[in-house]
């Protein structure tokens, strides 16, 4: 069992992501902006962080920056999940930090076993 924060505007979203990761055995936290998701790493250290790229008071790719610049967070995973799929948008994902990228409209199951792999 992990700590998960999802980090995502969309509450529909957040909570599918919730329930299907829940529902395998995680605790899962939720941030509606990247202002909030970095208040949320800072307070719970999660184990992993899904991160939605565009987000209102700062980006995804902004939170993940901030949480590898914070050394706490040299061992937190962090998936990027975003509708940008440019090959550019990708390299800048794992630039910042990202130890994995998938791409909206996502499967739930690939995401919890990408999920899992993550924080095997």
């Amino acid at each position: 069992m992990a700590l998960i924060l999802v980090v995502e505007d969309d509450a529909d979203v957040a909570g599918l992501i919730q329930h299907r990761l829940s529902a395998s055995g995680h605790d899962v936290a939720i941030a509606r902006d990247g202002e909030a998701g970095v208040a949320a790493a800072l307070e719970l250290h999660p184990d992993l962080v899904i991160l939605d790229w565009m987000m209102p008071r700062r980006s995804g790719i902004q939170v993940c920056e901030h949480l590898r610049a914070d050394g706490a967070f040299g061992r937190t995973k962090i998936l990027m999940l975003t509708a940008r799929a440019q090959e550019s948008d990708i390299e800048r994902a794992y630039s910042a930090g990202a130890n994995d990228y998938m791409t909206k409209p996502f499967s739930p199951r690939e995401l919890a076993a990408r999920v899992e792999a993550l924080i095997a």
